[in-house]
């Protein structure tokens, strides 16, 4: 069992399954037959339109049915325990004296769920009454059983055009399906009806390909015949987890996915009801569905990262185009200064970043401009210019080396202090930002103000971030282990940064073996300058989220594993929120007792 990350070899793997993955909702098996399925289509009648507001039932009525053939019939009056009002009385024809000897909601309600045990509920505007049933429930402290639920009016609005009925009304329906029962208020009557309807929608879709319970859960008008005619490209894909990719007719790959059933998750494409119309026009492009199974879920999202980076599919919006980044560094020259730049080199330079956006890293170097008053000019100095002095010297914005003003140790003095608000302690950026965003609102110049705001928000969330891969790119391996849901444990190793192996220790097996086999065949990784040498941010993020997630167990680590304990994570969550704020101006407070992201390794 191989168990590195392997180059793209659709369905080959044999190594992942669903239950080692989170637990989520999935089908017991994709695609139950309309024809196998046992339904309890139920009506209600009730004292009025809502249970919590003290309207109470009056009658119950269901009817059980498999493969177009009815299997039982319930039905009771109920005694609401209160006058019936007159108007409901005369729609319904049930009045106070017929329901006088009728049993009480705690006799017939448990009887009800005896009869639809086992069995998916059907009912025409199911949270009327499917809301009744559960509230009742409640009151009596009986804990709802876990039942399908399907809405006939729900579906109709889907499938049922004007001229096929006026409305979805329940009385339009079964005429427009030719019901043998005509709704006249009456539970029993209603659920029979709602039966005749319901067989009438599932002929009506089964033209239109849907067979099965999940498709018509699922089925939306939006989604068309001709895409429901190619839910066979997703018959050849195993029920694991893994990466899937839609190709056109000429190989090329339209779209990158992950899921932990791969499966079912592609099948959704021909049958949920998907909303986006890209996906849509992506679906009637495809000519096929390649599966790659994954032995976790990490390992699945990296592989996802690293495909749509090869593969650029055009219907995938993110992670396209990684290497469209920015970096803010400060340069190693006789009078240093801050640039943006597209990509790390081994200079002995710092470097913040990476940034997704042009426009975000010069807010950051706005703010760092802010606060440190270096130059900004890009002229080449030797250790003792003379030259003019610009505006931002006359501003008193630049320290102004170019005309000798300054000396050599008391800029140096400065370039430290900037050195160490990006790789340690940030503090000072945040104070001197602070400082100008309260005096600026103070004056009521919240604009002003809210720029400032969103540069330092730019600046921590950079800062942090640098902060956070340089801490684990440094080191040339770790090894992390969590025990999934089953009791199994995953196992990844991390070299600088990058996904280097991943898999599942099989049951029996010795863990110490498994481990050191996993690492002896796992991918060969070179460290290399700046925070994200080998592998994109986006990737390295992932890793690091596994790794903070609870249960993690960190079975090795070379190097030191470490983040300043004073850096820009314990600013973070203030960031955020100031981020999120676009109205309101919240200063970062330092005093805030945040924890950092990583104690130092042990």
């Amino acid at each position: 069992m191989s168990s590195t990350l392997h180059a793209e070899q659709p369905g080959t793997s044999s190594r992942g399954t669903p239950d080692r993955w989170e637990s989520q909702r999935s089908f017991d098996e994709l695609g139950r037959p309309l024809r196998d399925i046992t339904f309890t289509v139920v009506d209600l009648e009730t004292t009025g339109g809502s249970a919590e507001g003290g309207s109470m039932i009056t009658e119950i009525g269901a009817v059980k049915v498999r493969g177009g053939e009815v299997l039982g019939e319930f039905q009771t009056l109920v005694d609401p325990r209160q006058p019936i009002p007159p108007f409901i009385a005369v729609l319904t024809g049930i009045s106070n004296a017929m329901v006088a000897d009728a049993p009480p909601v705690e006799s017939a309600l448990p009887a009800f769920l005896e009869f639809a045990a086992g069995t998916v509920l059907v009912a025409h505007n199911a949270p009327f009454d499917i809301g009744f049933l559960k509230y009742f429930c409640e009151q009596q402290g009986r804990p709802w059983p876990t039942f399908e639920v399907l809405d006939t009016a729900r579906l109709a609005r889907r499938v049922i055009t004007k001229d096929d009925a006026p409305n979805c009304k329940l009385s339009s329906l079964a005429r427009a399906f030719g019901s043998s029962t005509t709704p006249n208020h009456r539970a029993l009557s209603d659920a029979r009806a709602t039966v005749d309807v319901l067989h009438g929608l599932m002929e009506r879709l089964g033209g239109l390909g849907v067979h099965t319970l999940e498709e018509l859960q699922t089925f939306s008008g939006r989604v068309s015949t001709a895409q429901r005619r190619k839910r066979h490209l997703a018959e050849g894909l195993p029920h694991a987890p893994g990466v899937y990719l839609f190709r056109d007719h000429e190989r090329r790959v339209l779209y990158v996915g992950t899921s932990k059933d791969l499966r079912t998750r592609v099948r959704t494409y021909f049958t949920a009801s998907e909303t986006r119309s890209r996906m849509g026009e992506m679906v009637g492009i495809a000519d096929s569905v390649t599966g790659i199974e994954c032995a976790t879920p990490l390992e699945a999202e990296v592989r996802e990262l690293r495909l749509i980076a090869e593969h650029k599919p055009r219907y995938n919006r993110r992670s396209r185009f990684p290497e469209k980044t920015t970096f803010v560094k400060l340069t190693r020259e006789p009078w240093p200064r801050l640039s943006l730049v597209k990509r790390v080199l081994d200079d002995d330079a710092d470097y913040l970043g990476p940034f997704s956006s042009r426009k975000v890293a010069e807010k950051c170097l706005a703010a760092l401009h802010d606060t440190f008053p270096l130059r900004q000019c890009s002229d080449r100095f030797g250790k003792t210019p003379s030259r003019t002095p610009c505006v931002l010297a006359e501003l008193g914005r630049c320290l102004s080396p170019c005309d000798g003003t300054v000396d050599h140790d008391t800029y140096a003095a400065v370039v430290r202090q900037l050195r160490d608000s990006l790789l340690h302690r940030p503090d000072r950026v945040v104070e001197q930002i602070n400082a100008r965003m309260e005096a600026l609102a103070a004056d009521e110049r919240f604009e002003e103000a809210g720029v400032h705001r969103d540069r330092l928000a730019a600046f921590i969330r950079a800062a942090s971030r640098t902060q956070r891969l340089s801490a684990l790119t440094r080191c040339p391996e770790v090894v992390a282990a969590r025990r999934g849901d089953d009791g199994r444990w995953a196992v990844h190793v991390v070299r600088h940064g990058r996904l280097a192996a991943a898999g599942v220790i099989p049951p029996g097996t010795d863990a110490h073996t498994y481990v050191a086999s996993l690492r002896a065949s796992a991918e060969t990784v070179t460290g290399g300058p700046g925070p994200v040498p080998v592998a994109t941010a986006e990737e390295t993020e992932k890793i690091l989220r596994w790794l903070e997630s609870p249960g993690i167990r960190l079975v090795d680590v070379e190097g030191e594993w470490v983040c300043p304990v004073d850096g820009a994570t314990r600013h973070l969550a203030l960031h955020d929120a100031v981020a999120r704020s676009r109205t309101e101006l919240v200063p970062f407070d330092d005093r805030r007792d945040l924890t950092p992201v990583h104690q130092p390794a042990r």
